[in-house]
Parts: structure tokens; sequence; C-alpha cells
């Protein structure tokens, strides 16, 4: 008798949920029913049904069907946080106010929601700590749009994209969704970072499914096989990002507006260094920006630690290096203010 009733107070909170949320008509039904139906059987095996309905109702409850966020269609808000987060890269700035200006365009002609709206499939090509991720998260900024990172290295196989059927016991959605659900909306940016770095084994069956989601003929019914239910990806700003185009499918390829980017020479790298990269270590590590000085003559010296280094990451990680040194010997009261000289940089570099 115990047991019966929890199984009725359990089908009545998961179906409160399905009633109470934005889920389509026909996705909704389905579930109903397979809710009555357990709700109807009369065994302890019901129990384990109802766990695996109720996770797939939450899945299913918290996906932004109909969720969106507005777009900032600003040119000078686009270009400010372009320039806030990226020394150069005059061309990629370029190439991405020209696509935020024909969304304005669109938008003032009532075409938002039309084809000739959809963003292009940028995929940004480059060495490592060239900038391709960064790039991808400030053109969300500049758009004011979410954004949700899906990490392609490694991937083993399509059902990583696509999700596992229900018929597993522990299927789950795929990336693509899971991604959705993270951000709250459906016509966020989504990164598909580093297509090119999948698993041998699993390449063609990828490529495949990326050919399905970069494709607007194909991406307004996707099928994540845990759903079971089209999901319409067209609102979707996809950006990919590649180190080399190698190993990418030439289908996947004829989708993608390839962008390389430039390798940085060691004054870019300066100038990075000081007008973005400090600032932001400075104030992540809390030292007060009069503690510590630089004298020009140092840069060379942190720029080139291991020799040269076409990206910004072990740049980065040198910085970050020397601003703890420096820090703990801040807190620990050994110095007040240190000035950074060609005599003295050895003893805070890091060691690699």
């Amino acid at each position: 008798m115990m047991a019966a009733q929890n199984v009725i107070q359990q089908v009545a909170a998961i179906a409160q949920k399905l009633t109470s949320t934005p889920v389509p008509q026909e996705l909704r039904d389905r579930a109903k029913a397979r809710l009555e139906r357990l709700s109807r059987v009369d065994s302890s095996a019901v129990f384990d049904e109802l766990e695996h309905l109720g996770n797939y109702i939450d899945w299913i409850t918290t996906l932004p069907w109909d969720k969106h966020s507005g777009d900032i269609l600003d040119l000078e808000h686009a270009k400010a946080a372009l320039d806030k987060n990226h020394f150069g890269l005059g061309d990629i700035k370029d190439r991405v106010l020209e696509f935020i200006s024909v969304m304005k365009l669109n938008q003032q002609k009532g075409l938002e929601n039309k084809r000739l709206s959809r963003a292009p499939i940028l995929c940004f090509v480059g060495l490592v700590g060239t900038g391709k991720t960064t790039v991808a998260y400030s053109i969300a900024e500049a758009l004011g749009r979410k954004i949700a990172r899906v990490p392609f290295g490694g991937m083993g196989g399509p059902l990583d994209l696509r999700g596992q059927s229900r018929v597993h016991p522990e299927a789950e959605p795929g990336q693509i969704i899971k991604a959705l659900r993270k951000v709250g909306t459906k016509n966020p940016v989504i990164l598909l970072d580093e297509i090119d770095r999948v698993a041998e084994e699993g390449r063609s069956s990828i490529m495949g499914v990326l050919v399905e989601l970069l494709d607007p003929d194909q991406n307004s019914a996707f099928l994540d096989y845990y759903v079971d239910y089209p999901f319409n990806l067209s609102e979707v700003m996809f950006i990919a990002t590649a180190n080399n185009t190698t190993n990418i499918a030439t289908a996947v390829l004829d989708r993608l507006e390839v962008i390389h980017m430039p390798s940085y020479t060691d004054e870019e790298k300066i100038q990075v260094a000081k007008s973005y990269m400090l600032p932001r270590v400075l104030g992540e590590s809390g030292l007060p920006r009069e503690v510590l000085v630089f004298q020009d003559e140092v840069w060379p010296m942190i720029v080139r630690p291991l020799g040269y280094d076409a990206g910004m990451r072990t740049l980065e990680r040198t910085v970050e290096g020397v601003v703890r040194k420096i820090a703990r010997e801040y807190v620990e009261g050994k110095i007040r203010q240190v000035a950074l000289t060609p005599e003295n940089i050895k003893q805070y570099l890091p060691l690699y």
C-alpha cells in the first residue's frame, strides 16, 4: 500500500513538472502517456522506471525550447568588446563587425528570423595560443549572447555529440543538448573547439554529425538520441576552432568560413602583455598595481623565456608566475615595491 502511494506521489510530481513548463505538445503527450502506463504497473520495477523517466522529463523541461536572448547589434559596443580583449587582429575584427552590420540591417527590415540573417560558420585556424578561443568568447560578448564550449579534443564517437538512446540504463544527452541547457537560450554561441583533434577511429562519423549541425537545411531538426525529439538549432551561432584543417572532412570545410589566426611577433606580444595581460593578472592576484614596476628592458626576456613561441600561453604563464612570486614576497613583508630589471628578472621568472 505504501509503495503504491509513493508511486502515485512521484507520478503526480513528475506530471506537474511536465505540465507547468513549456515543452512541445507532441513531446509532452508522449511523456504523459508513458507516465500513465507506469502509474498502472503494480511492481517494484516501476521505481527504476520512474527514476529514469523522471530524469528524462527533467531534461526536456529544462531545455530552452522557446527562450531567446536579445542580440546587441551596436557596432560601437562590439568594437569595444573586441578591442578590450584583443590587440591587433584588424582583419578578424572587421569580419565580425561586417557580420553584425548585416544582422542589424536584416533586423531593421524585419528579417531577423529569416535565412538571410543566419550566422556564418566561422572557423578560426591557428597555432596553440594564438587567441582562437578567446575571439569566440569576444564575439559572444559583442553580440550579448551566452556561449557554451564543446571540446572535441579526444572525442571518441558521434554519440558524444548526439547522445545515447534511453534503452541504455546510463544514457544521457549529447554535448550539444547539454550546452543548450547550460546556457538556457536557443540562440547562444556554441564553440566547437578543436574540431581537428577528434579520435582517429571516430573521425568520419563525428564529421557526419558536424555536417548536420552546420547545415542550415538540416540543423532546424537536430535529433539527439536521448531527447528523441527534434530541436531547432537554426538560431545557434556556431563557431569552430582548429589547429589546422588537415583532419577536417571536406564536407565540413565546405560549410566553414576559415579564418587563419596570425602568429604574434615579439613586439606585439609585449604590447599584449603590457596592455591586456598584466592588468588582468594583477587584478586576479590582488597585488596593488604600484607595487610592481617593469622596466622596458625586461620585456624581451619575459617574452622569450624558452625561445620563440607563436602563441600567448607561455607568455601568460610567465607573467602569472612573476606576479605570484612578487605577491608572496609582498605578503611576507619582504618588499613594499619592486622594479623588475634585467639584473633581477631571472629570480622571478618561473622554471620550465
